[in-house]
C-alpha cells in the first residue's frame, strides 16, 4: 500500500478526460478551436520535426496548423495524430509503382512538360495521381481537373495544342450516342487537335465506379434512381453521411483509401489511362 497517497483530496474536481486520438487523413473536415478556422485536410507534411496539417476552407483559402490538441472533428474534441500506417491492401510488388510499372530509383521528378492530362474533376485527378503519380512525375506530365466537359472545345482552343504540346483527355461516360461523345467529336475539330489531342473515356457515370466492387466488400455498385444525384445516392445506399459537400468529400476519401494499386481498378479505366500516357510520352 502506498501510504504517501493518503491525505486531503478535492473529491469535487472533475476526472481528467482522455481525448480520442484520431490519425489525420486527407478529406477530413476539421475545426481549429483557437482560431475557429474550418477546413478540409488537403496536405500533411513534416517540417522542423513537427507534423503540419493544411486546412482548406470553403472559399479555397488554406491555413496550416500543428498536429495535436485543439481540433474538433464532427463537433467532438480530438487529439489529431500523425497519419496511420497504411493497412495492407492489394499488393504492390517491391520495385513496382502502384500502376505496376518498374519503379525508377534515384531519379528526381522531371520539370513539367507542356503536355497535359485533363480529367473531368477533382476525384478523377486524385485517383489517377494515386495509381499513376510516380510514373507521371518521372515523365513530367501533370494531371489537371476540368470540372466538367461542357466547354471542352473552347478549353482545347485556349490550350493551343501542337507538336510537343499535346493533350490527353479522360472523359466520364464516353459511350456511343451520349452527350459526352458529341462534345468529344466537336472538340476534335479545333485547329491543331488532330494528332495532338487524344480523347478517351470510360463507360461509368462517375469515376467512383472504376473502383472494383470487391475492393469495397460489395458484389456490385448500388443502383441509383433516375433524377437522384449519383454520388448522393451511392452514399445513401452505403448508409454514409451524404447531406453536404463535406459529406461527399469524406465519402470519396473513404473509397479512395481502399485503392492500393492498379489491381483495385476496372480494366476499362486502366486501359484508357495507359493509352493517354503512351500518347503523351511517345515521340
Amino acid at each position: 500500500m502506498a501510504f504517501d497517497t493518503w491525505g486531503p483530496q478535492d473529491l469535487s474536481a472533475p476526472a481528467k478526460r482522455q481525448l480520442p486520438e484520431v490519425a489525420v487523413q486527407r478529406g477530413m473536415v476539421l475545426e481549429d478551436v483557437q482560431s475557429g478556422w474550418v477546413g478540409e485536410v488537403t496536405r500533411v507534411e513534416k517540417s522542423g520535426g513537427m507534423h503540419i496539417v493544411s486546412l482548406e476552407d470553403r472559399r479555397g483559402k488554406t491555413k496550416s496548423f500543428q498536429l495535436g490538441f485543439g481540433f474538433l472533428l464532427e463537433g467532438q474534441a480530438i487529439r489529431l495524430m500523425p497519419p496511420a500506417a497504411k493497412a495492407p491492401g492489394s499488393p504492390v510488388q517491391a520495385g513496382r509503382t502502384a500502376s505496376g510499372s518498374v519503379r525508377v530509383l534515384g531519379q528526381r521528378a522531371q520539370v513539367a512538360k507542356a503536355s497535359r492530362i485533363w480529367v473531368e474533376g477533382k476525384h478523377d485527378a486524385e485517383l489517377v495521381e494515386k495509381v499513376w503519380g510516380d510514373d507521371l512525375r518521372v515523365e513530367g506530365i501533370v494531371v489537371e481537373p476540368l470540372h466538367g466537359v461542357d466547354d471542352l472545345k473552347s478549353a482545347i482552343a485556349a490550350f493551343s495544342p501542337g507538336p510537343g504540346r499535346r493533350l490527353g483527355i479522360l472523359v466520364d461516360h464516353l459511350v456511343a450516342g451520349s452527350k459526352e461523345s458529341r462534345i468529344a467529336a466537336e472538340a476534335m475539330t479545333v485547329p491543331g487537335a488532330a494528332g495532338n489531342v487524344l480523347i478517351v473515356g470510360h463507360p461509368y457515370v462517375d469515376v467512383w465506379q472504376a473502383i472494383r466492387p470487391k475492393v469495397l466488400g460489395i458484389e456490385r455498385w448500388p443502383e441509383v434512381a433516375r433524377g437522384t444525384d449519383w454520388k448522393t445516392g451511392i452514399l445513401t445506399a452505403f448508409g454514409w453521411p451524404h447531406e453536404t459537400a463535406e459529406d461527399i468529400g469524406l465519402g470519396w476519401q473513404r473509397l479512395l483509401g481502399a485503392v492500393r494499386s492498379y489491381a483495385d481498378l476496372e480494366a476499362s479505366l486502366l486501359g484508357r489511362v495507359e493509352e493517354v500516357i503512351d500518347f503523351l510520352t511517345t515521340p
